[in-house]
């Protein structure tokens, strides 16, 4: 787990949990039988040296090119040939399939074996309900969040069992899932990007964090990396950021439920999750900038206060109406200046241009290239921890 501190508010049982989970490496499970195209993944012994074997072996381009998960679109997954190639640090599957989980895991093993670098990090949107990537055979149809958080403790766990096993069968190794903002009951249709669709597991912060952890463990617990989703929290605001500019939460300050949501499942789950930035804007926390490219946002609240020092990934940089009025580059160069780790953009075309930015700003300013080594490394990381660097 990378958390380096607690909020005050976290209580002594979810204190206990950190520090056992920081005690704890994560036992990372091969692929199942049904997934025999899938690479068993070894975690070194040593992974600050695996790290730096890997930027031993990779160039300036190379290391930039691990920072970025281009999408690749389902029904037409040969684009993905071109972007592995280009040493990119994972493919994220965008739209929906039908395909078995057999003929991905084929898939995406044929991506990691040939990939030039580190291995891939495959990524979906796997939640349940609307959101849910993968349908064909091998993958169960999930409600959506709002019935799973209804479920008994137990029946939830064994949900979330079977999703981290469906997944790792076809070689998914991240899940940009699940979502830890917190929708007050009573509000959920005027909240467009998560009530309306029932992404939310509950109404109140602590049930939330609850069942979020209880997803990540069940992910983590097969190889699949989870991703708490969209800090500072999404379940305020009524606009949804993926077609619509200007969203705002005008109400959401760093103390906020929507903030301690985020606090207390990092601080429940044993896994090493990544957690990834909303695109709306959080006045009370920051009023000049979206929370992604947000210094305040991402490394004075989520680093230094909430003591989280791994992956942070962003939302969708690419499609997302939210960031359509900022020049590509600058989207990238923007998000690791605030503290960022991964550049999700859903339309893998954009990515050259984004390394580019990123390395014509490298050169230029020192300072942010020593922001670039401090992503590349964080990133590697936990790469190695993932057994991506073996």
């Amino acid at each position: 787990m990378h958390l380096r501190g607690i909020l005050p508010a976290l209580t002594s049982v979810a204190l206990c949990t950190v520090l056992a989970g920081c005690s704890t490496p994560i036992a990372v499970r091969p692929a199942s039988a049904t997934a025999d195209a899938a690479p068993d993944r070894t975690v070194p012994e040593d992974p600050a040296a695996a790290v730096d074997a890997a930027l031993a072996a990779l160039d300036r381009r190379a290391e930039v090119a691990q920072l970025f998960v281009a999408g690749v679109a389902l029904d037409d997954l040969g684009d993905a040939e071109a972007l592995v190639a280009q040493g990119v640090g994972g493919v994220f599957l965008a739209g929906r399939s039908a395909a078995p989980a057999t003929e991905l895991a084929a898939t995406t093993a044929r991506w990691q074996q040939h990939a030039p670098g580190p291995g891939l990090w495959i990524a979906v949107d796997q939640e349940g309900g609307a959101v849910q990537t993968l349908k064909g055979e091998g993958f169960e149809r999930l409600p959506a969040a709002a019935e799973q958080g209804a479920l008994p403790a137990g029946r939830l766990a064994g949900l979330a069992d079977g999703l981290g096993r469906e997944l790792s069968s076809a070689g998914v190794n991240l899940n940009l899932a699940p979502v830890a903002d917190v929708v007050p009951a009573g509000t959920e249709e005027g909240n467009e990007p998560i009530g309306a669709f029932g992404r939310q597991y509950a109404g109140t912060g602590p049930e939330v964090a609850e069942d979020a952890a209880a997803v990540a463990d069940g992910l983590a617990a097969h190889g699949v990396v989870p991703t708490f989703k969209h800090f500072p929290g999404l379940g305020l605001v009524q606009g949804n950021t993926d077609t619509r500019a200007g969203v705002v939460d005008p109400v959401t300050d760093a103390d906020g439920e929507q903030v301690t949501a985020f606090a207390e499942a990092l601080a429940r789950t044993s896994a090493d999750g990544f957690v990834m930035t909303s695109s709306a804007t959080y006045p009370r926390i920051d009023p000049e900038n979206q929370a992604a490219f947000s210094r305040t946002v991402v490394t004075d609240l989520l680093r230094d206060r909430l003591g989280f020092d791994g992956v942070v990934v962003s939302d969708d940089l690419a499609n997302a109406t939210a960031v359509q009025g900022i020049p590509v580059g600058e989207r990238a160069t923007r998000f690791l200046a605030a503290g960022g780790t991964l550049v999700l953009s859903c339309d893998g075309d954009l990515v050259p241009e984004m390394v580019e930015a990123v390395l014509a700003r490298a050169e230029a300013d020192p300072g942010f290239a020593d922001v670039v080594d401090a992503a590349v490394r964080t990133a590697l990381t936990a790469k190695a921890e993932a057994g991506l660097l073996g």
